[in-house]
């Protein structure tokens, strides 16, 4: 579900013409729906209304500070993964004690950071990490609180890049070593064992691997009450999918349900990391037709926004519909939407069929919510788009385009 329609042969965010906020803002610009955002959060979280949880949206899906403080707002929490994340959440509003940290290369500055903030918890990625952790913690005085990010083995089926939770990735730390593993960080000094943490891909259109995982993980809960382990925290992470293309993903309520199958008998609060599901389709990237290029072999639709502004199509080969944001009755084509990126790779969709378009006019990239904004670069010294949050009959920039002069602030030519 979203709340970019048409109406009267225009294409709306909410209330708001899309061709209104590009006269003013320009191309190509990132669009988001308040509506929409307020609408995913509370159904996700609102499934799980029947039992102690939080839901800690995972910050690297879009770092806005606006759509963090959104989420703040209602209730949540957030996942973080670098030390950026840390300082951005908590300039959002995010309360430590709704903040966990995930990512397997925590470096001390950021270790740090997160103990004096006294975050909820950091979830262990390997025993070096968990000892450092710990000397950190020993030397400020602080107690961390822990969960060991345990690897289930388990196949999410989805693309190579986004898959976490097999042995072959780099993530967590295999379940059969997972006791041990904790026996060690209860001797560790200064570190406070209070839960279990999964993450096993992204995108995810099936529950089954969730389930799986969660079998895995109950197993190695009851093994811990059995050693006298507490375990108060169950985080089972995020990866649940949207719809791009043709994909049929759970719904939310039927992916609660799933979970909430397997944790009979078990007392704890669950904690889950959000990401895509809740951003993806609540955003836009619209952006303009400069030209249109015809060869031997290929249509071409050469357009302001290239892979640096997302990457998706380029780094995944991801789908994302394109549409016009005025359509016009044409003939249809097969075209390759491509950017002014100085590489190959540059495009946003392959061999699509789109009506015939004209320079000049505006293509809104669908989904785009999710990993858009926030896996943009500066490639080919382009500054990176602004960004539009919709509430209702209203609309407000929440990151203005970056300049030029942005592009070289921090930069400095030494004496020649």
């Amino acid at each position: 579900m979203h709340h970019f329609q048409y109406r009267q042969g225009r294409l709306y965010g909410e209330e708001v013409p899309v061709e209104a906020i590009v006269k003013d803002v320009g191309t190509p610009v990132y669009i988001y729906s308040r509506a929409t955002l307020t609408h995913h959060f509370q159904v996700f979280d609102g499934a799980f209304s029947s039992i102690p949880h939080l839901t800690c949206y995972s910050v690297k899906a879009n770092s806005n500070l606006a759509i963090l403080a959104l989420f703040g707002s209602l209730g949540g929490g957030v996942d973080i993964v670098s030390g950026g994340e840390l300082f951005r959440a908590r300039r959002a509003g995010i309360a430590p004690a709704k903040i966990v940290y995930s990512g397997v290369g925590k470096t001390r500055e950021e270790i740090d950071d997160a103990l004096s903030e006294d975050i909820l918890m950091f979830n262990i990625e390997s025993r070096q990490e968990l000892e450092a952790i710990s000397q950190r913690a020993q030397a400020l005085g602080r107690t961390a609180r822990i969960a060991l990010r345990v690897n289930p083995d388990v196949d999410p089926k989805t693309h190579p890049y986004i898959a976490t939770g097999m042995e072959k990735n780099k993530f967590g730390i295999r379940v059969d070593e997972a006791i041990e593993s904790y026996r060690y960080a209860m001797r560790l000094p200064h570190i406070k064992v209070v839960g279990i943490d999964c993450h096993i891909g992204s995108q995810l259109t099936d529950t089954q691997p969730f389930v799986d995982a969660l079998k895995r993980l109950r197993i190695l809960m009851e093994r811990l009450y059995a050693l006298g382990i507490s375990v108060q925290y169950l985080d089972l992470g995020g990866g649940l999918g949207i719809p791009y293309a043709d994909e049929e993903p759970p719904h939310p309520v039927e992916y609660a349900k799933a979970i909430l199958k397997e944790m009979n008998g078990l007392s704890c609060t669950l904690i889950f990391e959000p990401g895509r599901v809740l951003v993806g389709n609540a955003g836009i990237l619209v952006t303009r037709v400069l030209y249109t290029k015809t060869t031997p072999t290929k249509h071409f639709i050469i357009v302001d926004a290239g892979m640096n502004d997302l990457i998706r199509p380029s780094l995944y080969g991801a789908y994302h519909h394109i549409q016009p944001v005025v359509p016009y009755e044409r003939d249809e084509e097969t075209v390759d939407v491509v950017g002014p990126i100085c590489e190959s790779g540059d495009f946003l969709a392959r061999q699509r069929t789109l009506p015939r378009v004209e320079p000049g006019e505006l293509l809104a990239v669908m989904s785009a919510g999710a990993y858009g904004f926030s896996m943009s670069s500066n490639y080919n010294s382009r500054p990176r788009p602004a960004e539009v949050l919709v509430d209702g009959s209203t609309y407000h920039v929440i990151r203005h385009r970056e300049t030029r002069e942005d592009l070289v602030r921090l930069e400095k030519i030494p004496p020649m």
